[in-house]
């Protein structure tokens, strides 16, 4: 038996190009995927017809109520489970 024409080959996936836009702050689009803060990723078949789309942005936002940036704000959390942690474990054991 023999294969059609632009069928792939049996158990291998057909080949995928995909085409990459970003955007970076200002708004401009760029090559450097370090630089973008938002873009579109569509992945195509071997016919040439789109598979999948990916879109995404990054934005950083300052919540108004947190005086301290919130990586910051995330540690002091982090240290305070770390203290609730440590204090349970303490009165577990002298019970």
């Amino acid at each position: 038996m023999g294969r059609a024409a632009g069928s792939p080959e049996q158990g291998r996936p057909a080949p995928r190009t995909a085409r990459v836009a970003y955007v970076d702050a200002e708004g401009r689009e760029t090559q450097d995927p370090a630089a973008a803060v938002q873009g579109e990723i569509v992945e195509y078949d071997g016919d040439g017809r789109p598979r999948g789309r990916t879109r995404f942005f990054l934005a950083e936002r300052q919540i108004r109520w947190l005086p301290i940036s919130e990586s910051a704000f995330l540690i002091w959390v982090l240290a305070a489970l770390i203290g609730v942690w440590l204090v349970i474990g303490v009165v577990l054991k002298l019970t």
